[in-house]
């Protein structure tokens, strides 16, 4: 299996306001993303289960194909630079995307 971080050219994570994470991914090749997009493997469910959050605290979650990238939008668990918060601009929760495992033979 290939993880969605050797796929991804661009894997990031940044404040959406101070009470979401947007991630982004972007590809370098189309056949990387439609080998993404129609695996499956990355979906509001996967994704909150990645993250050990309900798929209700995925706010937007949209593949983008001119951009040859896909975004989610998710609640923190605690607003940007209140106590509790371990990352002010969002910027290293982009981790847990990466592990995804695609399968090519997933695909549905």
């Amino acid at each position: 299996m290939t993880k969605l971080g050797d796929l991804a050219k661009v894997l990031r994570s940044k404040n959406s306001g101070p009470f979401e994470i947007t991630l982004d991914v972007l590809f370098d090749s189309r056949e990387s993303y439609e080998r993404v997009k129609r695996s499956g493997a990355v979906t509001p469910k996967t994704v909150s289960e990645a993250y050990g959050i309900s798929e209700e605290q995925i706010h937007h979650f949209v593949f983008f194909d001119p951009a040859l990238g896909f975004k989610v939008t998710m609640a923190r668990d605690v607003s940007s630079g209140s106590a509790g918060d371990r990352d002010v601009y969002g910027a290293q929760q982009h981790a847990p995307l990466m592990r995804l495992e695609i399968d090519s033979h997933q695909e549905v």
